[in-house]
């Protein structure tokens, strides 16, 4: 995958919690992690378009439908 160079902005809070990440070895980099954030987000944006799509085609899931779900995932 081609990389393009970005300056963004983010709350100082947010870059240090970052730095304690990449210190932790849980990132190898700064732009590695926004990197991932960011890819995160699109793909869990594009699955909840993918959701509002079955929603619409097949109506939303039945109250007893979202306590099964909730269960089965331990939420």
């Amino acid at each position: 995958m081609t990389a393009a160079k970005v300056a963004v902005t983010i709350p100082a809070e947010v870059l240090k919690l970052a730095r304690q990440q990449i210190k932790a070895g849980r990132a190898k980099s700064l732009s590695a992690l926004v990197s991932e954030a960011v890819g995160e987000k699109v793909r869990r944006d594009q699955l909840l378009e993918i959701l509002d799509e079955m929603d619409a085609r097949r109506g939303k899931p039945s109250k007893e439908a979202e306590r099964w779900a909730k269960r089965v995932l331990g939420r």
